[in-house]
């Protein structure tokens, strides 16, 4: 008798924890980052219009029309080609920038050219080898030439998923070999631009003021309207220089306009995912791979539950629940949301409760409460034969 009141006690644990529920997940009051995600008092995150950067103190403001159709300017890195009449050793071949910023040809020419045009630098490096002596003032017989524009260092600060320095326009071994060796005078790096560093940087977030970007060079600064870029149109996108800075304010709130694949945004995101749901005891046994967790920038949570296969299913695994875990980029908390998986996908106002996924974002599967009523039963079963075997070599 004891022992089966033993048995009786040890079903009814079992039982009971199988039928157990997970907490609900709660968030700080302020941790919101989408438009789903509101605050205490139920309100939406205002906008802010933000203010002009601190960093433009002191500058020149410039139209930004004017600085993408300058000239290229020179940088550390960059192959140039020089060539003087009746010379073929000493002066005329390949120089590259050093990291200074300087041109040297050792014994006759030290001259700096990291942030000047093409010409000015032709017209500095001629006088210097007039100055000096090495060449007559002889129309046409000094002549400069870009072969290579090699990457450039530039930081982007502000409201991008990875703020730092990056370099614009770096090309492999191969691509440089490529083009020193193409006869074709001049070279056009279309990686050593505006939006190449930002999409290096992460892409810009979907709290960006998107029309208000600032890029400054030297003493002066221009804003950026990137708008173009999500609607239609042609943005301004300026050739980068050595050194320049590029300041990605936010209005503090979510815009569903810039969470999309563009020039400026990253093309896909890395999104981490479990799915340890019956029958699957394993993520590789729920195709989980490297493909379905790279996903395209603007995938929501239920697309991205589709790849992570927690989505369909018998009636009996159907009312799974998922859980969203995601950091808000602005104030760095983390924020997790669960959702009814079936909600997502039969509830008419399904887009009120279907979140963006964002860079580095986490996905998790839950089994159903009819399914842990079926674990529940399986554990009973296993405690249940052993205990009926010890009763038979008892008796």
């Amino acid at each position: 008798m004891p022992a089966r009141s033993a048995i009786l006690s040890l079903c009814l644990a079992s039982l009971l924890a199988g039928c157990a529920t997970m907490p609900t997940p709660r968030n700080l009051a302020g941790a919101q980052y989408q438009a789903e995600q509101r605050l205490a008092d139920g309100r939406a995150a205002p906008c802010q219009l933000p203010a002009v950067p601190a960093e433009t103190a002191g500058l020149t403001p410039v139209a930004s029309a004017a600085l993408a159709s300058g000239p290229a300017l020179i940088g550390p890195g960059d192959r140039l080609k020089l060539v003087v009449s009746g010379d073929s050793e000493t002066l005329t071949g390949q120089h590259v920038v050093g990291a200074n910023g300087r041109l040297v040809i050792p014994g006759l020419v030290d001259v700096a050219v990291a942030g000047r045009p093409l010409a000015e630098v032709a017209a500095s490096l001629r006088a210097a080898l007039i100055e000096r002596a090495v060449v007559r003032d002889i129309p046409g017989n000094v002549v400069l030439a870009q072969v290579e524009q090699a990457g450039v260092q530039v930081s982007v600060e502000g409201a991008v998923f990875e703020p730092g320095l990056v370099r614009a326009g770096e090309r492999s071994a191969e691509a440089q070999s490529v083009t020193i060796s193409n006869a074709a005078s001049g070279d056009f790096n279309t990686g050593r631009s505006l939006a190449t560093a930002l999409r290096l940087a992460g892409g810009i977030r979907p709290d960006a003021a998107a029309d208000a970007v600032y890029l400054l060079r030297g003493g002066q600064y221009t804003r950026i309207d990137l708008i173009p870029a999500f609607t239609g149109g042609v943005p301004a996108d300026p050739q980068l220089a050595a050194g320049d800075r590029i300041i990605v304010p936010s209005t503090g709130c979510f815009n569903p306009l810039l969470v999309r694949p563009s020039s400026v945004t990253a093309p896909g995101i890395r999104v981490f995912m479990s799915n340890l749901s019956r029958p699957a005891s394993h993520n590789a046994a729920s195709a989980i791979g490297k493909e379905s967790t790279s996903l395209p920038y603007g995938t929501r949570l239920i697309e991205g539950l589709v790849s992570a296969n927690c989505v369909g299913g018998s009636a009996m695994k159907a009312a799974r629940q998922a859980v969203l875990i995601s950091r808000n980029p602005v104030n760095r908390r983390a924020i997790v949301i669960a959702r009814s998986i079936e909600g997502l996908v039969r509830h008419a106002d399904r887009d009120d409760h279907n979140p963006w996924l964002m860079p580095g974002d986490a996905i998790a599967c839950y089994d159903s409460g009819a399914m842990a009523v079926a674990d529940a039963i399986g554990v009973i079963g296993n405690a249940l034969v052993p205990a009926a075997l010890i009763n038979g070599l008892a008796q």
